[in-house]
């Protein structure tokens, strides 16, 4: 798995976000601002649409462009959308041979299915927070926006700190 202070990897792909808007994505054509890649395993799944939701509801918060990655196709992102979110609020891109899952190290080769990762890439395309989840555990939106607004701060931030905080460096 690729590590904080790595470079991203650069991809381009194909998905959805609103109800049915096609959409292509190439990081590279995101520098300049935060990105928080959100792989996950599959649609149709039990906690996949728990954190699509709710890193929707929170995706101001982020200050970041949010970007969802599942091995499904983009016809499967379709019906999926349809059938069971309603919208997506940020894209949903397509990696149906785990080629984008595989360069940033979380595809789970036994399972066939990217894991539930998260990675914050700086404006630079560096990536500044990685972190991987159990297939059944969901991610918790708020300590990313957490770690994202301590990130922006740009000074080191003590256990616990919480946005308006002091830093460590103030």
């Amino acid at each position: 798995m690729l590590s904080i202070l790595d470079e991203a990897p650069d991809f381009k792909a194909s998905g959805l976000r609103g109800r049915d808007e096609p959409v292509e994505v190439r990081l590279s054509d995101l520098r300049g601002g935060w990105v928080v890649l959100f792989f996950y395993p599959r649609d149709f799944t039990p906690v996949c649409p728990t954190e699509v939701r709710e890193l929707g509801k929170r995706r101001a918060e982020l200050g970041a462009e949010v970007l969802g990655l599942s091995v499904d196709d983009v016809e499967t992102h379709r019906r999926w959308i349809a059938e069971v979110l309603g919208e997506a609020s940020f894209p949903l891109l397509a990696d149906p041979d785990g080629a984008i899952a595989r360069a940033y190290g979380v595809r789970l080769a036994g399972a066939g299915v990217a894991a539930r990762a998260t990675f914050a890439v700086d404006p630079a395309g560096v990536i500044q927070y990685a972190a991987v989840h159990n297939l059944n555990v969901g991610r918790s939106s708020s300590e990313l926006v957490r770690v994202l607004e301590a990130l922006r701060t740009g000074e080191p931030v003590p256990a616990g700190w919480q946005p308006g905080q002091p830093t460590l460096g103030r």
